[in-house]
Protein backbone atom coordinates (compact mmCIF):
# COMPACT_ATOMS: atom_id res chain seq x y z
CA UNK A 1 0.00 0.00 0.00
CA UNK A 2 2.86 2.32 -0.61
CA UNK A 3 1.99 4.18 -3.49
CA UNK A 4 -1.81 4.54 -2.37
CA UNK A 5 -0.16 6.98 0.65
CA UNK A 6 -0.52 9.66 -1.68
CA UNK A 7 -4.55 9.26 -1.52
CA UNK A 8 -4.00 10.94 1.56
CA UNK A 9 -2.69 14.23 0.27
CA UNK A 10 -4.05 17.15 -1.74
CA UNK A 11 -2.80 15.86 -5.25
CA UNK A 12 -4.22 18.69 -7.65
CA UNK A 13 -1.87 18.77 -10.72
CA UNK A 14 -0.23 21.85 -9.89
CA UNK A 15 0.70 20.96 -6.60
CA UNK A 16 2.76 18.01 -8.01
CA UNK A 17 3.66 20.24 -10.88
CA UNK A 18 5.55 22.86 -8.54
CA UNK A 19 6.81 20.46 -5.93
CA UNK A 20 8.70 18.46 -8.79
CA UNK A 21 10.10 21.36 -10.70
CA UNK A 22 11.28 22.99 -7.43
CA UNK A 23 12.91 19.62 -6.05
CA UNK A 24 14.20 17.98 -9.77
CA UNK A 25 15.77 21.29 -10.68
CA UNK A 26 19.16 20.43 -9.49
CA UNK A 27 18.89 16.95 -11.48
CA UNK A 28 17.49 18.97 -14.55
CA UNK A 29 20.22 20.84 -14.46
CA UNK A 30 22.57 18.18 -14.33
CA UNK A 31 21.30 16.54 -17.32
CA UNK A 32 20.86 20.00 -19.22
CA UNK A 33 24.89 20.39 -18.53
CA UNK A 34 25.43 16.78 -19.61
CA UNK A 35 23.39 17.38 -23.15
CA UNK A 36 24.96 20.90 -24.01
CA UNK A 37 28.32 21.06 -22.82
CA UNK A 38 30.87 19.56 -24.72
CA UNK A 39 33.56 16.75 -23.69
CA UNK A 40 36.05 18.97 -23.85
CA UNK A 41 34.37 21.21 -21.64
CA UNK A 42 32.87 18.77 -18.76
CA UNK A 43 36.34 17.85 -18.56
CA UNK A 44 37.61 21.12 -17.40
CA UNK A 45 34.07 21.08 -15.25
CA UNK A 46 35.73 17.96 -13.23
CA UNK A 47 39.07 19.41 -13.50
CA UNK A 48 38.37 22.35 -11.52
CA UNK A 49 36.81 20.76 -8.70
CA UNK A 50 39.03 18.37 -8.66
CA UNK A 51 41.48 21.78 -7.32
CA UNK A 52 39.88 22.31 -4.47
CA UNK A 53 40.46 19.92 -1.10
CA UNK A 54 38.93 16.42 -1.17
CA UNK A 55 36.91 17.40 1.85
CA UNK A 56 35.78 20.98 1.22
CA UNK A 57 34.53 19.82 -2.55
CA UNK A 58 32.56 17.15 -0.29
CA UNK A 59 30.67 19.76 1.53
CA UNK A 60 29.81 21.76 -1.28
CA UNK A 61 28.24 18.74 -2.84
CA UNK A 62 26.54 17.24 -0.54
CA UNK A 63 25.48 20.45 1.67
CA UNK A 64 22.72 21.46 -0.74
CA UNK A 65 20.62 17.95 -0.26
CA UNK A 66 19.80 18.79 3.09
CA UNK A 67 18.70 21.99 1.88
CA UNK A 68 16.46 20.01 -1.25
CA UNK A 69 15.28 17.59 1.47
CA UNK A 70 14.13 20.16 3.76
CA UNK A 71 12.75 21.52 1.03
CA UNK A 72 11.07 18.56 -0.33
CA UNK A 73 9.34 17.59 3.28
CA UNK A 74 8.32 21.37 3.38
CA UNK A 75 5.95 21.41 0.33
CA UNK A 76 4.92 17.65 1.16
CA UNK A 77 4.18 18.40 4.34
CA UNK A 78 2.05 22.31 3.55
CA UNK A 79 1.58 22.26 -0.11
CA UNK A 80 0.19 18.76 -0.37
CA UNK A 81 -1.39 18.37 3.33
CA UNK A 82 0.15 15.25 3.89
CA UNK A 83 2.55 13.83 6.83
CA UNK A 84 6.42 13.12 6.16
CA UNK A 85 5.25 9.60 7.56
CA UNK A 86 3.08 9.14 4.40
CA UNK A 87 5.93 9.35 2.25
CA UNK A 88 8.32 7.12 4.28
CA UNK A 89 6.45 4.27 4.88
CA UNK A 90 3.17 2.37 4.86
CA UNK A 91 3.88 1.29 8.50
CA UNK A 92 1.92 3.33 11.40
CA UNK A 93 6.13 4.11 11.88
CA UNK A 94 9.33 3.77 10.99
CA UNK A 95 10.94 1.04 11.19
CA UNK A 96 14.39 1.62 11.90
CA UNK A 97 15.45 -1.83 12.04
CA UNK A 98 15.19 -2.31 8.48
CA UNK A 99 17.47 0.85 8.03
CA UNK A 100 19.68 -0.69 10.14
CA UNK A 101 19.52 -4.49 8.09
CA UNK A 102 19.71 -3.04 4.51
CA UNK A 103 22.79 -0.56 5.61
CA UNK A 104 24.44 -3.36 7.78
CA UNK A 105 23.79 -5.82 4.31
CA UNK A 106 25.25 -3.75 1.39
CA UNK A 107 28.61 -3.02 3.65
CA UNK A 108 29.40 -6.44 4.41
CA UNK A 109 28.47 -7.76 1.09
CA UNK A 110 30.54 -4.63 -0.09
CA UNK A 111 33.57 -5.46 1.93
CA UNK A 112 34.01 -8.99 1.10
CA UNK A 113 33.44 -8.35 -2.24
CA UNK A 114 36.52 -5.85 -2.54
CA UNK A 115 38.01 -8.19 -0.30
CA UNK A 116 38.06 -11.22 -2.56
CA UNK A 117 39.06 -8.65 -5.29
CA UNK A 118 41.52 -7.41 -3.84
CA UNK A 119 42.82 -10.52 -2.70
CA UNK A 120 42.67 -12.07 -6.64
CA UNK A 121 44.34 -8.89 -8.15
CA UNK A 122 45.51 -5.73 -6.06
CA UNK A 123 47.52 -4.03 -8.96
CA UNK A 124 45.70 -1.52 -9.86
CA UNK A 125 44.73 -0.27 -6.32
CA UNK A 126 46.87 1.74 -4.28
CA UNK A 127 46.88 2.61 -0.21
CA UNK A 128 45.83 5.84 -0.07
CA UNK A 129 45.26 6.29 3.86
CA UNK A 130 45.81 9.57 5.96
CA UNK A 131 44.66 9.20 9.32
CA UNK A 132 43.49 12.93 9.68
CA UNK A 133 42.18 13.53 6.61
CA UNK A 134 40.23 10.15 7.04
CA UNK A 135 38.93 10.55 9.97
CA UNK A 136 37.39 14.26 8.60
CA UNK A 137 35.88 12.49 5.52
CA UNK A 138 34.34 10.06 8.32
CA UNK A 139 32.88 12.38 10.21
CA UNK A 140 31.60 14.60 6.83
CA UNK A 141 29.88 11.33 5.08
CA UNK A 142 28.21 10.46 8.43
CA UNK A 143 26.43 13.59 8.62
CA UNK A 144 25.97 14.89 4.91
CA UNK A 145 25.21 11.42 3.28
CA UNK A 146 21.75 11.23 5.02
CA UNK A 147 20.80 13.92 3.47
CA UNK A 148 21.84 13.27 0.00
CA UNK A 149 20.43 9.93 -0.23
CA UNK A 150 17.96 10.99 1.91
CA UNK A 151 16.71 13.06 -1.19
CA UNK A 152 16.78 11.39 -3.76
CA UNK A 153 14.89 8.14 -1.87
CA UNK A 154 12.27 10.61 -0.78
CA UNK A 155 12.03 12.37 -4.25
CA UNK A 156 12.26 9.00 -6.65
CA UNK A 157 11.13 6.40 -4.62
CA UNK A 158 8.79 8.41 -2.45
CA UNK A 159 7.40 11.74 -4.29
CA UNK A 160 7.77 10.92 -7.64
CA UNK A 161 6.98 6.72 -7.65
CA UNK A 162 3.66 8.00 -5.60
CA UNK A 163 2.39 10.87 -7.74
CA UNK A 164 3.23 8.72 -10.99
CA UNK A 165 1.56 5.71 -9.39
CA UNK A 166 -1.78 7.54 -8.63
CA UNK A 167 -1.93 8.55 -11.87
CA UNK A 168 -1.18 5.68 -13.97
CA UNK A 169 -3.18 4.00 -11.08
CA UNK A 170 -0.60 0.64 -11.57
CA UNK A 171 2.80 0.10 -10.41
CA UNK A 172 5.34 -0.97 -13.22
CA UNK A 173 5.16 2.42 -14.62
CA UNK A 174 6.44 4.09 -11.67
CA UNK A 175 8.77 1.87 -10.79
CA UNK A 176 10.26 1.51 -14.32
CA UNK A 177 9.82 5.58 -15.32
CA UNK A 178 11.87 6.60 -11.97
CA UNK A 179 14.62 4.22 -12.08
CA UNK A 180 14.81 5.54 -15.33
CA UNK A 181 15.14 9.02 -14.13
CA UNK A 182 17.26 7.97 -11.49
CA UNK A 183 19.81 6.73 -13.70
CA UNK A 184 19.36 9.88 -16.23
CA UNK A 185 19.61 12.56 -13.64
CA UNK A 186 23.12 10.67 -12.70
CA UNK A 187 24.42 11.27 -16.13
CA UNK A 188 26.43 14.40 -15.38
CA UNK A 189 28.81 12.43 -12.97
CA UNK A 190 32.22 11.96 -13.94
CA UNK A 191 31.86 8.18 -14.54
CA UNK A 192 29.98 8.60 -17.29
CA UNK A 193 32.20 10.26 -19.31
CA UNK A 194 35.05 8.30 -18.36
CA UNK A 195 33.70 4.90 -18.97
CA UNK A 196 30.61 5.95 -21.62
CA UNK A 197 26.97 5.58 -21.28
CA UNK A 198 27.05 2.03 -20.81
CA UNK A 199 27.59 3.11 -16.70
CA UNK A 200 23.83 4.27 -17.44
CA UNK A 201 22.92 0.37 -17.03
CA UNK A 202 23.90 0.34 -13.40
CA UNK A 203 22.59 3.97 -12.24
CA UNK A 204 19.38 2.59 -13.90
CA UNK A 205 19.47 -0.66 -12.10
CA UNK A 206 20.93 0.29 -8.70
CA UNK A 207 16.95 3.05 -9.12
CA UNK A 208 15.14 -0.44 -10.47
CA UNK A 209 16.93 -2.50 -7.32
CA UNK A 210 15.89 0.57 -4.95
CA UNK A 211 12.14 0.46 -6.73
CA UNK A 212 11.36 -2.96 -5.99
CA UNK A 213 12.61 -3.07 -2.32
CA UNK A 214 10.12 -0.15 -2.27
CA UNK A 215 7.68 -1.89 -3.76
CA UNK A 216 7.32 -5.11 -1.83
CA UNK A 217 8.22 -4.54 1.43
CA UNK A 218 5.81 -1.08 1.12
CA UNK A 219 8.19 1.78 2.28
CA UNK A 220 11.94 3.50 1.81
CA UNK A 221 13.67 2.09 4.90
CA UNK A 222 15.21 -0.86 3.35
CA UNK A 223 16.39 1.50 -0.29
CA UNK A 224 17.62 4.25 3.00
CA UNK A 225 19.54 1.68 4.64
CA UNK A 226 21.19 0.24 1.37
CA UNK A 227 21.60 3.74 -0.55
CA UNK A 228 23.11 5.07 2.78
CA UNK A 229 25.53 2.05 2.97
CA UNK A 230 26.44 2.00 -0.37
CA UNK A 231 27.58 5.88 -0.78
CA UNK A 232 28.91 5.70 2.18
CA UNK A 233 31.73 2.59 1.21
CA UNK A 234 31.89 4.48 -1.92
CA UNK A 235 33.25 7.22 -0.50
CA UNK A 236 35.34 6.31 2.50
CA UNK A 237 36.79 2.86 0.99
CA UNK A 238 37.79 3.61 -2.40
CA UNK A 239 38.29 6.32 -4.46
CA UNK A 240 39.54 7.07 -8.35
CA UNK A 241 40.45 10.17 -10.21
CA UNK A 242 36.98 9.70 -12.14
CA UNK A 243 34.66 8.91 -9.23
CA UNK A 244 31.57 11.61 -8.85
CA UNK A 245 33.11 12.74 -5.67
CA UNK A 246 37.05 12.76 -4.79
CA UNK A 247 37.71 11.60 -1.46
CA UNK A 248 40.45 10.29 0.74
CA UNK A 249 39.53 7.04 1.07
CA UNK A 250 41.51 4.26 2.36
CA UNK A 251 42.15 3.27 -1.06
CA UNK A 252 42.26 4.25 -4.15
CA UNK A 253 42.52 3.04 -8.12
CA UNK A 254 45.75 3.91 -9.75
CA UNK A 255 45.98 5.72 -12.79
CA UNK A 256 46.53 2.85 -14.87
CA UNK A 257 43.11 0.98 -13.62
CA UNK A 258 40.61 0.52 -17.07
CA UNK A 259 37.82 2.11 -16.64
CA UNK A 260 36.34 -0.93 -18.55
CA UNK A 261 37.26 -3.18 -15.58
CA UNK A 262 35.29 -0.94 -13.23
CA UNK A 263 32.20 -0.76 -15.78
CA UNK A 264 32.21 -4.59 -15.61
CA UNK A 265 32.49 -4.42 -12.01
CA UNK A 266 29.24 -2.69 -12.04
CA UNK A 267 27.25 -5.06 -14.79
CA UNK A 268 28.24 -8.15 -12.49
CA UNK A 269 26.47 -6.46 -9.26
CA UNK A 270 23.26 -6.13 -11.17
CA UNK A 271 23.75 -9.39 -13.02
CA UNK A 272 25.28 -11.23 -9.33
CA UNK A 273 24.64 -9.08 -6.21
CA UNK A 274 21.67 -7.24 -6.28
CA UNK A 275 19.59 -10.52 -7.05
CA UNK A 276 20.84 -12.13 -4.12
CA UNK A 277 20.15 -9.05 -1.79
CA UNK A 278 16.74 -9.47 -3.20
CA UNK A 279 16.60 -13.00 -2.29
CA UNK A 280 18.22 -12.31 0.82
CA UNK A 281 15.52 -9.53 2.02
CA UNK A 282 12.28 -11.36 0.03
CA UNK A 283 13.37 -14.38 3.07
CA UNK A 284 14.22 -12.23 5.62
CA UNK A 285 10.61 -10.15 5.38
CA UNK A 286 8.71 -12.61 3.77
CA UNK A 287 8.23 -11.27 0.57
CA UNK A 288 5.09 -12.46 -1.22
CA UNK A 289 2.80 -11.95 -4.27
CA UNK A 290 5.32 -10.62 -6.10
CA UNK A 291 3.20 -10.15 -9.47
CA UNK A 292 0.53 -7.42 -7.85
CA UNK A 293 3.32 -5.71 -6.16
CA UNK A 294 5.16 -5.52 -8.61
CA UNK A 295 2.93 -4.69 -11.86
CA UNK A 296 -0.55 -4.90 -10.35
CA UNK A 297 -3.41 -1.88 -10.13
CA UNK A 298 -3.96 0.03 -6.72
CA UNK A 299 -6.10 -0.75 -4.83
CA UNK A 300 -7.18 2.88 -3.82
CA UNK A 301 -9.51 2.42 -1.06
CA UNK A 302 -12.27 5.04 0.10
CA UNK A 303 -9.93 6.35 3.64
CA UNK A 304 -7.13 7.02 0.86
CA UNK A 305 -8.84 9.11 -1.40
CA UNK A 306 -8.95 13.14 -0.98
CA UNK A 307 -11.95 14.42 -1.55
CA UNK A 308 -10.73 18.30 -2.29
CA UNK A 309 -11.64 18.50 -6.09
CA UNK A 310 -10.62 22.45 -5.73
Amino acid sequence: MFIEQAYKGNNIWWRVLITAAITMGVFIMNLVMYLTLSKEDMANAYDLMKQIPNNLALVINLLPFAFLLGVLFLLVYFLHQRSILSLTTSRIKVDYKRILFSFSLIIFISLVGFAISYEMDSSNIKWNFNPINFSILFILSIILLPFQIGFEEYLFRGFLMQQIGIITKNRWFPLVITSVLFGLFHSANPEVAEMGFGVMIFYIGTGLLLGIMTLMDDGLELSLGFHLGNNLIAATLITSDFSALQTDAVFKYSGVQNPNDMLNEMIVSIVITYPIILFVLAKKYNWTNWKQKLTGKLDATPQYINLDNE
